[in-house]
């Protein structure tokens, strides 16, 4: 889906193995990054992710920050802290974590993201929202501001989740599509 100058790309994959300008981590609000994706990244990048992160933690729930990304083939990584379920005004902060994810790229003049399912792991922040919620950022996001992005990859390693953002990407697309007269 192509909005303005953005493409909205949906893809199953490894998002540590990609070549953008950066990945987003879905990091606890310490940014200690020792299980999960968040693990993964500086086991794969080197500790170096780690202890600049170090640098600007704690950050708040739907905060974001970036850092390099050491050994990984991005040139930085966006560490954002999505909520956690159960803690209240959790879409809220969901959609908090997506705009300030996209924030920090145009700050950086960065054309090129992949962001994951952000919270859907041990947050439980349920698949379905995450996706919805992250399509009612971006596409406004992309149609409304002058972004420097001109590619965001959506990138889920796991088959449940691809094929539920598929299904809301497919949504989106169509409606979008709908509303600019683009036919179906």
């Amino acid at each position: 889906m192509k909005i303005k100058n953005t493409e909205i790309e949906l893809m199953k994959g490894d998002i540590m193995s990609l070549e953008v300008d950066a990945i987003v981590n879905p990091a606890n609000k310490y940014l200690q990054h020792g299980g999960g994706l968040a693990g993964q990244i500086v086991r794969r990048g080197g500790y170096g992710i780690q202890k600049e992160s170090d640098t600007l933690a704690p950050i708040n729930v739907g905060e974001a920050v970036i850092t390099k990304a050491g050994r990984l083939p991005c040139k930085y990584i966006i560490h954002a802290v999505g909520p956690t379920m159960g803690e209240g005004d959790e879409d809220d902060k969901f959609k908090d974590a997506i705009r300030n994810i996209l924030k920090i790229a145009d700050e950086n003049e960065l054309e090129s993201i992949a962001i994951p399912a952000i919270s859907t792991g041990i947050f439980r922040y349920p698949v379905t929202r995450c996706a919805e919620n992250m399509f009612k950022v971006i596409v406004p996001y992309c149609k409304d501001t002058e972004t420097s992005l001109k590619k965001i990859i959506l990138c889920l390693y796991e088959d449940s989740k691809y094929n539920v953002f598929k299904n809301e990407y497919n949504k989106f697309k169509k409606m979008y599509n709908i509303i600019n007269g683009k036919g179906l």
